[in-house]
């Protein structure tokens, strides 16, 4: 099920099916969210919970016992119900079912909520723990932005720049997805080019100064804002090989397994664990320039 949301000139459209926000549009029409297309990537803007990127052999311990998850976990496969809506806003929520707790042992609350601004969106999760034992969980967001924007661009005309000036170094994948110890510096701003993720996959950045980036057009200055502060993390990523006019900006409260951890899933860089009856609420804002 799609809901159309509305506020002034901006249009966007939630989907029940992954909580997502699957559409932006602005008074001209241009659309900034991914449509999807299979022959490179058929997501638009997943939710990634309860954890994000790669397990080693897809498995994670939880209280010395072993369970199976798939990359970025479930909730991007599983049908939100609707708890509220405004014609400028959306509130999901997913409960754990028998399914989800074959793979993640605990009750869960997750609230997923889109609202339209003035100047674009934000996305707020809330996390709840309903159950009376602590609820360990990473999250984060995908949002897969088209770019080019326009006709007559390219790929290469546009660069992310950060809010600070930074010589930041890049957290990298091995083939299997899982993170290398080993880091890349880039300066910045980083000019797009797909031969950096044909050759990495993925640029993942931690302990930056910025709190935000933006896709910029080198020319026109136009694009898109991104305020990321609540994340300790921020990844981008196209799919390689496939010269795929999209670059996905993604806010992470936690990351893929390194090659050498333990597996147990409360070690994990960044995962947040929550006592009985807590809620953490994490936000994020894209704003149209």
């Amino acid at each position: 099920m799609t809901i159309e949301l509305t506020k002034g000139g901006l249009r966007a459209t939630v989907d029940t099916l992954g909580g997502e926000l699957v559409s932006l549009r602005d008074r001209e029409g241009t659309e900034y969210i991914w449509q999807g297309d299979p022959a490179c990537w058929s997501g638009r803007n997943p939710i990634l919970f309860p954890f994000v990127g790669s397990l080693k052999e897809n498995r994670v311990r939880f209280e010395g016992r072993t369970f199976e998850m798939p990359r970025h976990g479930f909730a991007r496969r599983r049908e939100f119900t609707i708890a509220e809506q405004g014609p400028d806003f959306a509130v999901l929520e997913l409960r754990e079912s028998p399914e989800t707790l074959a793979q993640y042992p605990y009750p869960f609350l997750l609230q997923v909520r889109h609202q339209l601004t003035g100047e674009g969106f934000f996305t707020q999760f809330q996390v709840e723990n309903p159950g009376g034992e602590p609820l360990p969980f990473c999250i984060g967001a995908h949002t897969a932005f088209r770019c080019p924007l326009r006709p007559g661009e390219a790929f290469e005309d546009y660069q992310l720049v950060f809010d600070e000036e930074e010589k930041a170094a890049a957290r990298l994948l091995n083939p299997q997805g899982l993170l290398r110890r080993e880091t890349e510096t880039f300066a910045t701003p980083i000019g797009l080019e797909h031969a950096i993720f044909d050759r990495l996959d993925t640029l993942i950045f931690e302990g930056l100064r910025s709190t935000g980036v933006s896709l910029l057009h080198r020319a026109t200055g136009r694009g898109v804002h991104m305020d990321f502060g609540h994340f300790p993390m921020i990844a981008f990523w196209t799919m390689p090989h496939k010269s795929a006019p999209y670059i996905c900006l993604e806010p992470w409260h936690g990351c893929a397994a390194y090659e050498d951890e333990s597996g147990e899933f409360i070690r994990k860089p960044h995962c947040i664990t929550l006592s009985a009856g807590e809620r953490k609420l994490l936000r994020y804002t894209v704003r149209i320039l």
